[in-house]
């Protein structure tokens, strides 16, 4: 099985969309990609599935509303995301695994 590794960011959806400038962030990110004509490689996921992994569990108890991940296989892009976004947990894992078997899985709400 081939393992594909994934780092993240992830935050209350309230504080990431009210508080921060996340759509333009995001915005921006998209625009400089399609210039570049690089491939999106990061998605943002709702109530994200991997946090119900056993090494998440410390992350997952802070949010036990609605949390919001953006997960990437970019490390740049995900350290440059915590530099831009205030407040936000960071981590990476590797997938599918045992305990992420679908790591883009999310709850939808």
């Amino acid at each position: 099985m081939e393992f594909t590794k994934y780092y993240f960011v992830v935050a209350s959806k309230q504080f990431l969309v009210t508080e921060e400038p996340l759509e333009e962030v995001l915005r921006e990110r998209i625009q400089y990609y399609s210039r570049t004509k690089k491939r999106i490689d990061f998605w943002l996921l709702p109530s994200p599935k991997f946090l119900e992994a056993e090494n998440f569990k410390n992350i997952k108890n802070k949010f036990p509303m609605n949390c919001l991940a953006i997960v990437s296989t970019n490390k740049i892009f995900i350290t440059w995301l915590k530099l831009r976004l205030n407040n936000v947990f960071v981590g990476e894992f590797q997938g599918p695994s045992q305990q992420i078997p679908n790591p883009l899985d999310f709850e939808a709400s």
